[in-house]
């Protein structure tokens, strides 16, 4: 089957090459003629082949995958040139690989693959290279040569023996082969080389490798060159800041560099009371002093910072006009006399007074009843930023007072944080399920409220964090509550409580029309010409579904139902009904048939009654 069709010398040895021999498919890797490369064997078709070469003649094909990720390789997987190499070395390693180490003799080119299945096997087509010596040839090689050598100087992998052993070879194509297998470069651009079949083409090939390899690494060295330029910099910068510092303080000046100077005008542009001005400074001088690696710099410029963004001095004009805030206040709610007329007193006692210490008002009801939505009213009927505070679960003084700034972490409590986030000192600030406080372990924090609310001590309230007084007399503090008897008794003692009523269902009603259904309808994406409910609808859903004191599940229902319209007019319209256009008219009827069956009766306790009066009635007169 071998037979012999050329003889190959090398080195005084006549290496008689077969037609047919193995193939050994390589991964990310080309083996260049004259180049020993040790090759690392796993696959069972590769070892087959290399215990072929192995047991007849030793030599085997060198063939490049096309992609490197597949573990089987198929004959059209791998490229047609390649390298004819000898096996001078076998050995067998403990976890099943075969280690080869190879010499690579000539190029060839597979011409077809005989169908061998243990292996691959095919017949080979030698490449000779034509080689004419002239002065091309010669400035190709001195070309070669120079981007060879700029190609070792900027690549940290090759080292000087490997220079040194390429000025030594005196063959072009051995001195081609040496420097394309030293480039570390992609297979396909290794394998433009063995395709040539000139080697002054191949010299092209090789020097326009070297070159595009060699501006990669300038670019490289350039963009490192920069990086370590830039740390340079820094630690430089550094190092003159400290012995300004240094410098500075032998002198006894205390000029600060341009960041601490925006600083401290902001601190004094706070306008901050002057005991709180005299703790900034003290604070900022000793950030002067810190370096900026150091966790205690970060610690006291967050402080400083704390202290810039908290208002002083910067409020909101009141709109005091009584009848501008009976006219919002009517625009929001229904009903809800008591606690309207509660709140136009406490306006027109500040348009008499300006600066009024009153009690704070307690918003206790049912949920559902606009407790919540009042306080939002109200601060928009006086034009005064509005801030919520959540109360529920909080069980820990320091979520009130804020913890000391020596924590890692730490950070004021929830009172300085709303007053950050209102920007002004006097905003409407609700504190909402003032109720559901708690307290352990940790702290009573409806204790810590006591400052906060009572209108004696308020106007310097003290946060663990801040740790100097701050004025809380102008904000408008309302709370709210479910059930009175959960609230604190000293802090009832400091609020007024206005009792907020359940609702009638006539004021259901009204709320509903007014309210819950122009606002749900705009949400929704309709408008009044494709839907209306009518009166007997709405106490439909207020009688047989929905038994609360407030208004959700009602308006709960009433997105329901809109969903449901909402659904059936998209469905009409993509089907190009007539009646698309219509307007929808919500009745009882409609309303079950989009929520199904009623889930209250007016008379379903009257009827058990009387059920249970007949029974009592049948069982007495067996008794007797």
């Amino acid at each position: 089957m071998n037979k012999p069709v050329k003889e190959l010398e090398e080195q005084s040895i006549t290496v008689e090459i077969p037609e047919i021999i193995p193939v050994l498919p390589l991964r990310d890797l080309v083996i260049f003629p004259y180049m020993i490369s040790p090759v690392m064997v796993g696959r069972d078709l590769s070892i087959n082949a290399v215990n072929y070469a192995l047991n007849h003649h030793k030599l085997i094909f060198l063939a490049a995958q096309k992609n490197s990720g597949i573990d089987e390789p198929g004959p059209d997987e791998l490229y047609r040139e390649g390298t004819i190499a000898k096996i001078v070395q076998t050995m067998k390693l403990p976890n099943g690989l075969l280690k080869i180490v190879v010499d690579g003799l000539v190029m060839g080119r597979i011409k077809r693959f005989t169908g061998e299945t243990e292996y691959f096997e095919a017949e080979i087509q030698l490449k000779e290279v034509q080689s004419v010596y002239d002065a091309e040839l010669t400035a190709l090689l001195r070309q070669a040569e120079t981007a060879f050598k700029d190609y070792a100087s900027l690549n940290k992998n090759i080292n000087a023996e490997t220079l040194v052993s390429f000025e030594n070879i005196t063959e072009p194509d051995r001195k081609l082969y040496f420097a394309a297998a030293n480039v570390n470069q992609a297979i396909d651009s290794k394998l433009k080389i063995l395709k040539k079949n000139k080697l002054k083409d191949q010299y092209y090939e090789l020097i326009k490798l070297l070159r595009g390899e060699v501006e990669i690494l300038k670019v490289e060295k350039e963009i490192d060159h920069k990086v370590q330029e830039n740390i340079a910099k820094t630690q430089r910068k550094f190092i003159i800041q400290e012995q300004i510092k240094i410098l500075q303080e032998e002198l006894g000046e205390d000029d600060a560099l341009s960041e601490e100077e925006k600083l401290l005008e902001s601190i004094e542009s706070a306008g901050m009371p002057e005991q709180v001005v005299d703790k900034a400074i003290e604070e900022y001088n000793k950030l002067a002093k810190i370096p900026p690696m150091s966790p205690e710099y970060t610690v006291i410029r967050n402080y400083l910072d704390w202290l810039i963004a908290v208002p002083w001095i910067k409020r909101t004009k009141d709109k005091l006009d009584i009848n501008h805030v009976q006219k919002i206040l009517d625009e929001d709610h229904f009903g809800l006399e008591k606690p309207k007329e509660r709140i136009i007193e406490h306006i027109a006692v500040l348009n008499l007074v300006k600066n009024m210490r009153g009690q704070i008002l307690c918003l206790v009801g049912p949920p559902g009843v606009g407790k919540t939505s009042l306080g939002r009213s109200i601060a928009r009927a006086l034009g005064r930023n509005f801030v919520r505070i959540s109360l529920g679960g909080v069980r820990d003084e320091a979520e009130i007072r804020g913890h000391r700034k020596t924590y890692i972490g730490s950070m004021p409590g929830k009172i300085l944080q709303a007053m950050k986030r209102a920007g002004t000192v006097n905003p409407v600030i609700l504190l909402d399920e003032i109720d559901k406080l708690s307290s352990d372990f940790r702290g009573d924090p409806s204790s810590a409220m006591l400052e906060v609310l009572d209108p004696e001590q308020n106007f310097a309230f003290n946060d663990h964090y801040v740790e100097v007084d701050y004025d809380l007399s102008q904000v408008l503090f309302i709370t709210t509550a479910n059930v009175r008897y959960n609230i604190p008794l000293p802090l009832q003692d400091r609020m007024e409580i206005i009792e907020l009523s359940s609702y009638l269902e006539v004021d259901k009603l009204e709320i509903a029309k007014r309210h819950i259904i122009p606002k749900q309808v705009k949400l929704h994406g309709l408008t009044k010409a494709r839907i209306k409910f009518n009166d007997e609808a709405i106490l439909e859903l207020i009688s047989n579904y929905t038994r609360e004191s407030g208004v959700r599940n009602m308006e709960r229902e009433i997105t329901a139902i809109l969903r449901k319209v909402a659904k059936d007019y998209v469905a009409k319209l993509q089907a190009s009904a007539k009646d698309a256009k219509k307007q929808i008219t919500v009745t009882p009827q409609l309303v079950e048939k989009y929520l199904g069956a009623p889930r209250y009766k007016k008379t379903y306790l009257r009827q058990n009654f009387s059920n249970w009066e007949c029974n009592r009635a049948r069982l007495d007169q067996r008794w007797w």
